[in-house]
């Protein structure tokens, strides 16, 4: 059976749609199967893998807004394993389409229910906010990977985001489904500084075991695969980063195998 998680966290920077490609790049090396869901309103996840914005005719947001199907958006990637729901940057006026719908927060958890089986990981880049668009991944999902920065200020707005978190869980308690925290990622770390450290030991006091042992460190490589349009898994295969998210892979499956 198929696991859908959201990458989230409102905060910008923190290495959400690094996180995404990089954990769907990973999981396909150790044969999964992934779908991974761009719905950052910069569609940076699309780029990422090396999709042209213009060369779709459909979106993640006209299966939202315009009630097209899942399947005719679905894109192919290089990696036989991939498959991507695409983003484009022009969504103006989306939250205001999603807003007028009865069924608004259900939306992609009813488009996604007939296909989500079809892959072992379904894993969606939420854009830096907690609107409509967001509380449609969360209840889609069966778990949410919070990516936390070591930097200043790491924990800022965590709180808020905990809270939408569990009013999400309300909802899905309704349909006897759940929503939890399927972990906590640390990332952007330097080692070169102290003050990453104090933030690791300030998350895990706060999450306990729901952090996972793998820390993604501060590393030149994941920029330069991004302008490249790879992930860092095939740009830099041997770099820090790459194999920081080879191991986060594991970790993850490992988690979701306890399930």
């Amino acid at each position: 059976m198929g696991i859908v998680i959201s990458i989230a966290n409102q905060k910008g920077g923190v290495g959400k749609t690094t996180t995404a490609i990089n954990l769907a790049s990973s999981l396909s090396y150790v044969d999964k199967r992934v779908l991974l869901i761009d719905l950052d309103y910069q569609a940076n996840a699309t780029t990422c893998l090396g999709i042209n914005r213009g060369s779709f005719e459909y979106s993640v947001f006209d299966c939202l807004a315009n009630d097209v199907a899942i399947e005719k958006a679905i894109l192919h990637t290089d990696s036989p394993l991939i498959d991507v729901l695409p983003a484009r940057t022009m969504v103006e006026g989306i939250e205001e389409k999603i807003i007028t719908n009865t069924n608004r927060d259900f939306i992609l958890h009813t488009k996604l229910k007939d296909i989500k089986d079809h892959f072992d990981y379904v894993l969606i880049d939420c854009p830096p906010s907690l609107g409509f668009v967001t509380i449609n991944a969360m209840v889609a999902s069966d778990g949410i990977i919070i990516p936390v920065q070591c930097e200043f200020l790491a924990m800022d707005g965590l709180t808020q985001l905990l809270n939408i978190i569990r009013m999400v869980q309300g909802k899905k308690k309704v349909n006897m489904e759940t929503l939890t925290v399927f972990g906590v990622l640390l990332t952007m770390l330097d080692t070169r500084s102290n003050a990453g450290y104090q933030v690791i030991n300030e998350v895990k006091t706060y999450f306990g075991e729901k952090v996972f042992q793998t820390i993604i460190p501060r590393n030149v490589s994941c920029s330069n695969a991004t302008f490249y349009g790879v992930p860092v898994t095939e740009f830099s295969p041997k770099s820090k980063s790459s194999l920081s998210y080879r191991q986060l892979a594991k970790e993850v499956i490992m988690r979701h195998d306890e399930t």
